[in-house]
């Protein structure tokens, strides 16, 4: 009786075990069944990434939740759909983002964050506010059509539609409106 049972154990151990290497999904298959779904290869919740070039630190990035969309053949994007605050070092200075939800497009690196955005120049101590923002990474350029208030120790400009470097200077501003200091020479 009691060897019928270790053999039963077993048989059952056996089966379970060609049933689990009796998959035969590759990566690839299981990427686009995701795919089709529209579902994200990867979900991190409180994501911490610090990005690094030659030993250095360059920026950080903090998000309470990303979902990670890589496996798009055309457009491969991450998504934070509950914010994001992004701090990119150049020099000693820093600029500080932050949005209430953000796309990231991997090829063309150009993110679009949405929602509550602020960007903030600690050195110039100069603040962007906007409730849209593209982002491109690879000519660090921001812009927008939307209303704007940007912010600098002596003025503030109100207006609809800009650009500017990310480091917030060299703005070209539209349909402004605001007090300005300006000197005469």
């Amino acid at each position: 009786m009691r060897g019928l049972k270790i053999i039963s154990k077993s048989i059952t151990a056996f089966i379970f075990a060609v049933m689990l290497f009796s998959c035969t999904n590759s990566t690839q298959e299981v990427k686009d069944f995701l795919a089709t779904k529209n579902l994200p290869t990867g979900i991190a919740k409180n994501a911490f990434h610090v990005y690094k070039d030659s030993g250095r630190i360059t920026s950080k990035l903090i998000t309470p939740l990303l979902y990670d969309f890589s496996n798009r053949k055309n457009h491969p994007y991450n998504e934070f759909p509950k914010g994001v605050k992004i701090i990119n070092f150049e020099d000693k200075d820093s600029v500080t983002i932050t949005g209430n939800y953000a796309l990231t497009y991997s090829k063309t690196l150009v993110s679009e964050i949405k929602g509550n955005v602020v960007v903030l120049n600690h050195k110039e101590n100069t603040k962007l506010k906007t409730e849209q923002l593209f982002w491109d990474q690879n000519t660090n350029y921001f812009f927008s059509e939307k209303p704007f208030t940007l912010m600098t120790l002596t003025d503030t400009i109100n207006g609809v539609g800009f650009e500017c470097k990310e480091d917030l200077t060299e703005h070209l501003a539209k349909k402004t409106t605001g007090i300005l200091e300006t000197t005469e020479e």
